[in-house]
Parts: structure tokens; sequence; C-alpha cells
């Protein structure tokens, strides 16, 4: 049996990861903090996509890898596969996860004592819900680089707990 982490011990990590970086070393750059912990999350991908793909063979086109993505790795990283992928056939995929573990557990109550306005309120909660989607799109990246194949990772979360993952691949 491989070795494995606590679930919560994860969750710390990334919750930890994502304040420091947000609050502490690049308190006044949100879009530094941001990319820094989009490259934690790609060194994270890239290592994990060679790990289970160690006894694969290469995958033949992107469609494939895709697959791989939404079924073996989502499954080892976060114990369920993907609810739905869709594409546009034209080098666009949505990855839906309807209940997103890292999401699932956040707080998303918008009263906040320094906010003004109700308004002011969603727009920080978005705004620290989108922080925490950088590390996901990351190893997302990561892992399709790993695979051959360049994309941008994006995420939508217009409907929580549900996320999706938007993958565009670089021609």
């Amino acid at each position: 049996m491989g070795r494995e982490v606590s679930e919560s011990c994860v969750d710390s990590l990334l919750i930890e990861m994502v304040s420091s970086y947000c609050n502490r070393f690049y308190a006044d750059k949100p879009d530094l903090a941001a990319r820094r912990i989009e490259a934690i999350g790609y060194q994270v991908g890239h290592q994990l996509s060679d790990r289970y793909t160690m006894e694969r063979p290469r995958f033949t086109d992107h469609l494939e890898a895709i697959k791989f993505i939404c079924k073996d790795f989502w499954s080892e990283v976060f114990k369920k596969q993907i609810d739905n992928l869709k594409t546009n056939h034209r080098g666009t995929f949505v990855l839906q996860d309807n209940r997103f573990r890292w999401l699932s557990r956040m707080s998303t109550d918008q009263t906040t004592e320094t906010a003004e306005s109700p308004q002011d309120g969603e727009n920080k909660v978005a705004q620290a819900m989108s922080m925490h989607l950088y590390f996901p799109c990351g190893i997302i990246r990561g892992a399709l680089s790993n695979l051959g194949i360049p994309c941008a990772v994006s995420a939508d979360i217009s409907n929580l707990p549900a996320c999706s993952f938007v993958v565009r691949i670089k021609a």
C-alpha cells in the first residue's frame, strides 16, 4: 500500500499556504500570490502525474489524457471521479466536480465586520475562494504538461460547492 496523508492535513496545508501567500508574503500583490500558489500546484501535479502514469503507456491524444485526469488522476487526488466532462472538440475541456472537496467545507458567510455593504462581503468571499482554486488549477496544468499537453487552466465557482475547471489546450 502506498503512502497516504490525512485529508485534514492536506486541507490545513492548503488553507495555511493560501493564507501565508495572500496575507504575509504578498499581502499587497494578490496577482503575484496567485501565480506563486499556482506554481506550487503545477509542481505537485507534475510529480503526481509521474507517479500515477509510471506503469501506463503514453497517451495517444488529448482526449485520452483528459479522460485519465478525470478518472484515475482525480480519483487518486480527490477520492472520486470528475462528475462531468464537456468539450467543444477544438481544444477546450470543462471538468465539472459537483462537490469539490477543497471548497465543500469552506465557509461562505458573507457577514464581515469590515464589509461596508453586502456586495462588499460577496466580493471578499469570492476573492478568498478563488485564491484557493489556483492550487488545483496548477495541479491540473502540471499533470497535463507532464503528459505533453501545454494548456491554461481556470476555475469557475458560480454554483458552490460545485466547481468547473476549464482546460484550454495551447496549439
